[in-house]
C-alpha cells in the first residue's frame, strides 16, 4: 500500500481562492441545520493573505440573513475515493461559530442526504470551546436519528494555534487523525451494506464556517469578524501495490 499526493493547496497567492481548486457554495436557506449565515462569494468572506486562507464570518445584513460567511468546496472539480486528507487550520473563537472540514458524496443530487454519505473530519462549536468532533453519517446511522458513529476529544488551544486535521480512508475503515496521531477508527461491520457504509464512491471536500443553527447555538454578536484560517490542504490517493 502506498499514498500518492493527488493535489494540494498551500495558498501561496494573495487574493481570491484559486477557482481551479475551489468553488463557492452560496445561499442563505439554513442548509438543513437552521444556520443563520448567508454564504457569499465575496472576497471579504474568503481571501488569501500571506499564505493563509481566511474564511471570515461577519455581522452584516445580506439578502435574507443578518450574517455572512463562506463555504468552499471541490464539487465538480475534484473528488476522491480512499486515501488521506490533511488540513492545517486554526479555528475561530466565539459563541455561535461552527467551523467544519468534511467530505460529502458526489451523488447527493441523485440519492439525497444522508444516503450519499458524509464524513466530518473536524467540527467545532464555539459554545463548547476546544471540543473537536469526528463523525460518519449514512442512511441508517446519522445525527437525525441520533446513532451516528462519532468521537470527540478536547484540545484547548485549537482557536489559538494551527493544528492538522486529517482522515485515512479505505474500503472498510475510516480513521481520524489529529496532528499525525490517530484518534479514532470506525470500521465497516460484516453485514453493513450501502445504507450503513456508503463510503466507497467519490466524495468532494468542503470547508466552511457556519453560524448558529441546531448545533452552533446562540450567536455572540461581540465576536465579529470571526475567522477560520487554513494554511494548507493535501489530498493523497491510496494505491495498492504488489
Amino acid at each position: 500500500m502506498k499514498y500518492v499526493l493527488s493535489w494540494e493547496d498551500n495558498f501561496d497567492h494573495d487574493g481570491a481562492p484559486n477557482p481551479e481548486k475551489w468553488r463557492f457554495e452560496t445561499g442563505g436557506h439554513g442548509f438543513g441545520n437552521g444556520e443563520e449565515q448567508y454564504y457569499t462569494d465575496k472576497l471579504e468572506n474568503a481571501f488569501i493573505e500571506q499564505g493563509i486562507l481566511n474564511i471570515v464570518a461577519r455581522k452584516e445584513d445580506f439578502e435574507n440573513r443578518h450574517y455572512t460567511s463562506a463555504k468552499l468546496t471541490t464539487k465538480g472539480i475534484r473528488t476522491m475515493c480512499h486515501g488521506k486528507i490533511e488540513v492545517t487550520a486554526k479555528l475561530p473563537k466565539g459563541g455561535g461559530t461552527w467551523p467544519a472540514i468534511w467530505i460529502l458524496g458526489e451523488n447527493i443530487r441523485e440519492v439525497g442526504w444522508p444516503e450519499c454519505g458524509e464524513v466530518d473530519i473536524m467540527e467545532h462549536v464555539g459554545n463548547n470551546p476546544g471540543s473537536i468532533h469526528f463523525s460518519l453519517h449514512s442512511k441508517n446511522r446519522n445525527f437525525r436519528i441520533g446513532n451516528q458513529q462519532t468521537f470527540f476529544f478536547t484540545q484547548e488551544d485549537v482557536c489559538d494555534t494551527f493544528h492538522e486535521y486529517g482522515m485515512d480512508w479505505d474500503k472498510d475503515s475510516i480513521s481520524f487523525i489529529f496532528d499525525k496521531k490517530t484518534m479514532a477508527t470506525f470500521r465497516r461491520k460484516e453485514n453493513d451494506g450501502v445504507e450503513e457504509w456508503p463510503f466507497n464512491h467519490g466524495y468532494y471536500l468542503i470547508m466552511n464556517l457556519a453560524l448558529g443553527g441546531c448545533w452552533g447555538g446562540n450567536i455572540d454578536d461581540s465576536i465579529f469578524p470571526a475567522t477560520m484560517q487554513i494554511k494548507s490542504v493535501k489530498v493523497w490517493e491510496r494505491r495498492d501495490v504488489d
